[in-house]
């Protein structure tokens, strides 16, 4: 990524990266259920966000379920990750 070139930037955070979808779905069932095997796209998100916040630039995460097997629990993971 070399930079930001629109006025904002969305995050879709779905399945991680050479995951089929079948097997991020069967694996986020129960949705109820925290998997956490993905700390390194937390890692990656924060540092988007912080890069878009010095840059004073708007951004938007959107979290699925499949990502890691539960969406609030997750944005509360990065929301922590952020506030430190």
């Amino acid at each position: 990524m070399q930079g930001f070139t629109l006025s904002f930037t969305v995050l879709r955070l779905l399945t991680s990266l050479k995951m089929y979808y079948e097997v991020a779905k069967r694996r986020a069932a129960p949705v109820y259920h925290d998997r956490r095997s993905t700390p390194a796209d937390e890692h990656e998100t924060v540092k988007l966000v912080r890069r878009l916040s010095a840059k004073a630039l708007p951004g938007y995460t959107l979290v699925n379920n499949r990502c890691e097997g539960n969406a609030p629990l997750t944005i509360q993971t990065l929301t922590e990750m952020l506030s430190k």
